[in-house]
């Protein structure tokens, strides 16, 4: 009996032991107190302890492996006040918190609440977050464009004043993958690629992987432009009314029994400008065009674990110009995306979503010249499902694998005068998986690993992509990081800077390998101050296989799919630096970046032995920076400023030509143009000034409004666009300017919030 009381207690000894041992779970999804929306990179933290993570793209976040004891959790989120909350783990208890942040306006004083960003923005090599406050203020040619505000990020490059299109170091615009909540899109812009199809009253984040970005994502090269939408006003139904020179928007959101919902539509206004001109018979008028686009959004709340949610969006530009005797062009084109999603907490510790999206482009040009038509039909269908799962076992693991799957199709038309010239159709199946391990061993240390299994059907290819990252924080203010990454492209963009509407995708096939790369990248982020953020970051990239259409081509007809290619190969190096200021009454950011990028093809600068050398493409730019100042006069004033800087972009010089002979009737049969190299010589240095005052207050006591004024080119920098050359018939070489916005472009618009 003696021996069996004392087998019991210390029995009972360690069980307590053990229980008291256990460790809990802390969980629960970040909000906006003001609209129910979730926040994604919302800092969560236990003070004093290494216990930290961030928010994911659906606002959850989770803290695994707490040891029993008080704690005093604080939330925190640019733009929001700081919360904070004490509370009691018990052993093996999992708590379920969640957390709405109240928003706030920055002040000078509140340095401390949100100064620096997430953990695990932070933790993320290259990645850059952009508010849409920002996106709303910036000046901006007619309408806010979250393309023209990435722009002015270091890495970031833009091709002219008329196109919005990313070039992301070194990359052309076909190696950034562009998603709209989980759905590719092919062709997001507005006026043949002046600004993006996204309408900044619709969007929540967006966040740009500008490179080495991790096994989630990949098809592509470069980088991953992740754009997301709002979910609808959870508290009360709310609107937006925005009317500009170019385009007027409408916002409406609000809550319902089950969820909340969003719908913005946006819709060009110049159609009364355009028919004074066509009355007035002023040439180069249009005899019609428009754009618009319409954004929804439906959640659904399930239950409190279960969140499903309806996303769709459709935009369309549509243009006739005549010119000549029964001479036109007519142009229409756009995207239309479908989003089914689902959001499942399968437990404090296990994280899923799913997605099944649709993409549709479409492209209908037709340019008639002297009455005779030339005709083109371009779609690219996608439809993909989607499946991601994170999994928390422990504070010190973090793991990620998902599948990603779908079909591309791709058609494409040619008539010229009612007759069939070229018919292509490509259908092909792809898919991924992929895992990612998250390590910190140490408060300073975080690693991260992965690796992604992509298939493209047509060819049978299967590629694998190796991810890898670390970070070393020697202090609480300092990072150091770096990366590697390869990357596969199975398709390819035939673009027009000038018309967009007439890109076309196309694919690899047997004879066509797929595009391939790796990445590398160290960095460090440094917050010397309270709301001063400084990050210096190296890249090194190649491009091998790279494929494209052949521009020498002189006639498709009858050539095999491979025959229309030409490969090559290539390389892009650089370094950036961007110091951000996010407090006080002057806030802004200086970015800058030092960078080349070469590409070489067979046939196209040869040097004496007739072999390929490597020649800077058009958007080569070896110095660009921006200067961002946001000013608060007061609390109803702000004044902001972006000033740009950059080389010139490279072109080909010619110094001469020579004619090969004259047929019978005089004319020259060819003429050869002379040239010491492919893009030889460089455009003067581009650099431009744009001013905005923005104007807050209430509208008769109804409505809070926004008057916006500004001014592009403030001192009238005559920027170049291209040089187009003239030859005499001595041989002479004439040089003629087209340049880009020449004069001060003014833009005013008005907003109110009801």
């Amino acid at each position: 009996m003696h021996r069996g009381c004392w087998f019991v207690l210390i029995g009972t000894l360690l069980l307590t032991g053990e229980a008291q041992a256990q460790p809990a779970t802390i969980s629960g999804f970040v909000r906006d107190a003001a609209t129910g929306e979730t926040l994604i990179s919302a800092n969560v933290v236990l003070q004093g302890t290494a216990y930290g993570t961030a928010t994911n793209a659906a606002g959850f976040y989770t803290l695994t492996g707490v040891p029993p004891g008080t704690y005093t959790l604080a939330v925190s989120y640019l733009g929001y006040r700081r919360f904070q909350i004490e509370l009691t783990l018990q052993p093996g208890e999992r708590r379920r918190l969640d957390v709405a942040l109240e928003p706030e306006p920055l002040k000078a004083e509140e340095v401390v609440v949100t100064a620096t960003r997430t953990l695990e923005e932070a933790r993320n090599l290259s990645v850059a977050q952009v508010e849409t406050r920002l996106v709303q203020e910036l000046p901006a040619a007619f309408e806010p464009d979250v393309f023209r505000t990435l722009q002015l990020l270091p890495g970031v490059k833009a091709a002219s004043d008329y196109s919005s299109g990313l070039y992301v170091r070194g990359g052309s615009p076909d190696q950034t993958l562009i998603l709209l909540d989980g759905t590719t899109v092919y062709n997001p812009t507005h006026v043949f690629g002046f600004f993006s199809t996204f309408n900044p009253d619709a969007i929540k984040d967006v966040r740009l992987y500008k490179g080495a970005y991790p096994a989630a994502y990949g098809g592509r090269l470069g980088s991953v432009l992740a754009v997301y939408n709002k979910d609808g006003n959870r508290n009360q139904t709310r609107g937006r009314l925005s009317i500009g020179m170019l385009a007027s928007r409408l916002l409406l959101e609000g809550p319902y029994r089950w969820g909340s919902w969003m719908i913005a539509f946006r819709r060009s206004t110049i159609e009364p400008l355009l028919a004074v001109l066509r009355s007035q018979n002023v040439e180069g008028a249009p005899d019609r065009f428009y754009f618009y686009d319409l954004n929804s959004k439906l959640n659904i709340d399930a239950s409190a674990n279960d969140r499903l949610s309806l996303a769709f969006y459709a935009g369309m530009d549509a243009l006739k110009l005549p010119f000549l005797e029964d001479s036109q062009l007519r142009v229409s084109y756009g995207n239309r995306t479908a989003t089914v999603g689902w959001m499942h907490l399968f437990s404090e510790q296990l994280f899923a979503s799913f997605r099944v999206t649709g993409s549709y482009y479409f492209s209908l040009p037709t340019f008639e010249l002297a009455g005779t038509p030339f005709e083109r039909t371009n779609t690219v269908t996608d439809w993909s499902v989607r499946g991601d799962f994170e999994y928390f076992p422990s504070d010190k693991h973090t793991l990620k694998l998902g599948y990603w799957g779908g079909l591309f199709r791709f058609r494409l038309r040619d008539r010229f005068d009612q007759e069939e010239s070229m018919r292509a159709a490509i259908d092909a199946l792809y898919g991924a998986l992929y895992v990612q391990e998250t390590f910190r061993p140490s408060v300073r240390w975080v690693l991260e690993g992965g690796v992604r299994l992509s298939y493209f059907g047509r060819g049978s290819y299967v590629r694998v992509e190796p991810r890898l990252s670390v970070e070393y924080r020697p202090r609480a203010n300092l990072r150091l990081q770096a990366g590697y990454g390869r990357y596969y492209q199975y398709l390819t963009l035939i673009s027009s800077e000038l018309i967009t509407a007439f890109d076309v995708w196309l694919t690899v096939d047997e004879g066509v390998r797929p595009a391939w790369g790796d990445q590398v990248v160290m960095g460090a982020k440094w917050e010397p101050a309270a709301g001063v953020q400084v990050e210096l970051e190296a890249y090194y990239r190649t491009m091998r296989a790279l494929f494209e259409f052949d521009p020498f081509l002189p006639d498709v007809a009858g050539l095999a799919y491979r025959d229309l290619f030409r490969v090559g190969d290539g390389y892009a190096y650089g370094v950036e630096v961007l110091v951000q200021r996010s407090v006080g009454r002057l806030t802004g950011l200086l970015g800058y970046t030092w960078g080349r990028t070469r590409r070489r093809f067979p046939g196209v600068n040869l040097d004496a032995q007739g072999r390929p050398q490597f020649y800077p493409p058009k958007y080569d730019r070896t110095h660009d920076l921006s200067l961002v100042l946001s000013y608060d006069l007061s609390r109803s004033w702000r004044l902001s400023t972006v000033f740009t800087y950059a080389t010139g972009q490279a072109y080909t010089e010619p110094y001469g030509q020579y004619r090969l002979g004259r047929d019978p009737f005089g004319a020259d049969t060819r003429n050869v143009i002379l040239t010491p190299g492919y893009n030889n010589a460089r455009l003067p240095a581009y650099h431009r000034l744009d001013v905005g005052l923005t104007r807050r207050g209430r509208f008769f006591g109804i409505a809070d409004y926004t008057l916006q004024v500004q001014v592009l080119n403030a001192y009238a920098r005559r920027n170049l666009w291209f040089y187009f050359f003239e030859f005499t018939r001595e041989g002479e070489v004439r040089r003629n300017e087209v340049p880009q916005i020449p004069i001060p472009l003014p833009n005013l618009s008005f907003t109110l919030q009801f």
